[in-house]
């Protein structure tokens, strides 16, 4: 959270002439000396009150939001005790209980109300706590967004301060704070150019608040340093309550609510244009999930079929197992070409199943198990084999990161893909008929079919699938050729023990966002088999649905919010926590409106989640009765948590036992070239 100032030492005129009038071979230049000002602990106590502040009156939780470095403005304006930083508050409006406001005269308000709201607490003198922690510890205990965006770098084994306020912030501040707020005499959010500033609007893709301030230290008060504590019982939840917490926050949301209500004779003439503009958010593509999923609007979008009662009957009749609950809840509900699959089922043709992983994180989620759940399933039913891909290159030239000191970061992705395969192996498929492998090292047995794929698509086609454009590397653009390879079974010459002539059929379980890489493959494929071939070398889809996060039932699970997920290394402890403190609810807000209301069972994550994971389908359905009715054993949204807390806590522990005994020997074993049908 510090600049580094670069003072250049220059020899004096009078000694530069004869120095470079007899140059020494051996001299050396003179180094640099780096001065990093340490941030005041006045400047350090302000940014606190800001930061709890601004979520206060906006009402946003701390989980949902994002923060800037604070940028030392104090060294360049010295005297002036200064700061600047940034709270990203997601899109358009923000995230928070109070919506920004797009006008000028609303956003002086705000900045006006923030202020207010930090100098009452300079007046309240709450007291500050604090303590030293590491990065992991502060992440296992609070999660990342205590932290801000100086802090993307450091390591797991820094120690950073990490500052308390109750029921206002809880940060790891530039430097160490005050311990009371009234050594603060008065802070000052600075206006005009350059300075403090709001961005949001109705159609905006962020949301921010900037804050420009200075500081005016209490000449009469100590300034003791703040109270060492070990903040191992501190209450956040308030904190992590999308609800406005400070008075003069709540002023602007008493003036915003009697807007509202002045403007609902016109919002219910715009009802039907505002559905319109919802359904308009809904964003799939190969990188990004985003709004409310229509997914009979998104079938017809990208022209797959959705999945009907005679193709499940034909599948089940060549199942060896009885039907995946994934396929009776329609969480797979979309398919390409899966009646010429079964075909070939039906008519002995060998088949074959691939599906994939891209390791961005050393623990998978229960996002990422789904498609490996189906796959397992699928593999039992088929007795067939499988070949799963580990995308490690994908992740390195999406994400990965060259710097000067240590050079570019490719191991790291490669690494992971160990850690990956683990929890994959961890699922239980058989050894015998499934081969993981890695892109950094089997490429170059793909690599014929690859090139035929670059040969038969265009930049042009997929810049128009993937949106890429000249910023992007070249690495990026020839990747979707990667992944279509394992489409054919003739890249698998000895696992497959396959040729070009080979007709073996490819089925892909996998999310339905992931289609837009097999649309390319489908339309090329005639290209890399023979003629013979029974869907004419085109692979088969079978898609499911996203696995929803605990903040809501839209979009997709991510591995960048931890508290939107549950991990597969998560102990029993974080599991309840995250289910009961950031599971949306459907339910109603009092008893009363529950018993009579019932909760709505689309938009309730604890139900939506017990869909995927429990089996039992009797016990799911009286779930359903007695939440939606608001009647019986799981009236409540506690009851159904619990349930769901119970079914997940198995799930991870079973999944965690079996991974621990997989080791690297194990591993390289299932990564092993070798034949599997």
């Amino acid at each position: 959270a510090y600049c580094t100032c670069l003072l250049t030492i220059i020899p004096p005129l009078s000694t530069m002439a004869s120095t470079e009038a007899q140059p020494d071979a051996h001299d050396k230049k003179k180094k640099r000396v780096i001065v990093a000002p340490a941030c005041p602990s006045s400047v350090a106590t302000g940014y606190l009150l800001l930061r709890g502040a601004t979520l206060g009156v906006v009402g946003a939780s701390m989980s949902e939001v994002t923060v800037s470095l604070m940028q030392p403005t104090f060294i360049k304006e010295n005297p002036v005790l200064s700061g600047k930083f940034t709270v990203s508050l997601g899109k358009k409006l923000g995230c928070g209980e109070l919506q920004l406001d797009e006008s000028p005269e609303g956003q002086e308000k705000l900045l006006n109300a923030i202020e207010g709201a930090a100098n009452r607490m300079i007046q309240q003198a709450p007291t500050l706590f604090t303590t030293r922690l590491s990065k992991q510890e502060i992440l296992e205990r609070y999660g990342e967004h205590v932290l801000d965006a100086s802090h993307e770098k450091t390591k797991p084994q820094d120690v950073l301060n990490v500052a308390f306020i109750e029921d206002v912030v809880l940060a790891v501040p530039p430097a160490l704070p005050f311990a009371s707020t009234s050594s603060l005499s008065k802070i000052v959010i600075e206006r005009g150019n350059l300075a403090s500033s709001i961005t949001c609007g109705k159609k905006a893709r962020k949301a921010e608040v900037t804050i420009k301030f200075h500081v005016q230290v209490n000449a009469d008060k100590e300034k003791p340093e703040s109270v060492p504590a070990t903040l191992d019982d501190i209450d956040v939840s308030s904190l992590n309550q999308t609800k406005v917490r400070m008075p003069e926050g709540l002023v602007l949301l008493d003036q915003q609510q009697t807007a509202t209500q002045v403007e609902s004779v016109t919002e219910a003439v715009n009802d039907v244009a505002m559905k319109d503009a919802k359904e308009e958010e809904m964003v799939v593509t190969a990188w990004e999930v985003q709004g409310k999923i229509d997914y009979n609007k998104l079938v017809d979008q990208f022209g797959s079929k959705l999945l009907t009662f005679d193709l499940l009957e034909r599948l089940k009749k060549n199942s060896k197992v009885p039907l995946h609950r994934f396929l009776r809840r329609e969480i797979f509900f979309s398919h390409r070409d899966l009646s010429s699959f079964l075909d070939c089922v039906e008519q002995d043709v060998p088949v074959y199943l691939y599906t994939g992983r891209g390791p961005s994180s050393s623990s998978m989620h229960l996002g990422h198990l789904i498609p490996f759940l189906f796959t397992k399933w699928m593999q039992e039913a088929l007795d067939c084999p499988l070949v799963i891909q580990m995308t490690d290159d994908e992740k390195f030239l999406f994400k990965g990161e060259y710097n000067e000191v240590t050079g570019d970061n490719l191991d790291h992705y490669a690494s992971l893909t160990i850690e990956n395969a683990r929890d994959i192996i961890a699922c239980g498929f058989d050894y015998n008929k499934t081969f993981i492998f890695s892109d950094l090292e089997y490429v170059g047995r793909m690599y014929p079919n690859i090139v035929r794929i670059w040969k038969g698509v265009t930049t042009n086609t997929v810049n128009g699938i993937f949106g890429f454009d000249g910023s992007s590397n070249i690495g990026k653009v020839a990747f979707p050729g990667v992944q279509a390879a394992p489409s054919f079974a003739s890249s698998f010459p000895v696992v497959l023990n396959a040729t070009r002539e080979s007709d073996m059929a490819c089925l892909i379980p996998c999310a339905i966002d992931q289609d837009p890489y097999f649309r390319m493959t489908r339309d090329i494929a005639h290209k890399l088999v023979s003629k013979s071939h029974k869907l004419g070398g085109k692979p088969a889809l079978i898609h499911s649905k996203f696995f929803p996060p605990l903040q809501g039932a839209t979009g997709k699970m991510s591995s960048s919010d931890t508290n939107s997920a549950i991990f597969l290394t998560d102990t029993p402890e974080e599991i309840e926590r995250k289910i009961k403190e950031h599971a949306f609810s459907g339910g109603q807000e009092t008893k009363k409106l529950q018993e009579e209301l019932g909760a709505d069972l689309e938009v309730d994550v604890a139900y939506q989640w017990l869909r995927f994971f429990l089996e039992d389908d009797k016990e799911l359905e009286k779930i359903g009765n007695d939440y939606s009715t608001g009647s019986g054993e799981y009236w409540s949204t506690g009851a159904v948590k619990r349930k769901l807390v119970e079914v997940l806590q198995e799930l991870v522990r079973e999944h965690q036992e079996r991974r621990a005994k997989i080791t690297d020997e194990e591993v390289r074993k299932w990564m092993t070239e070798r034949c599997i049908v």
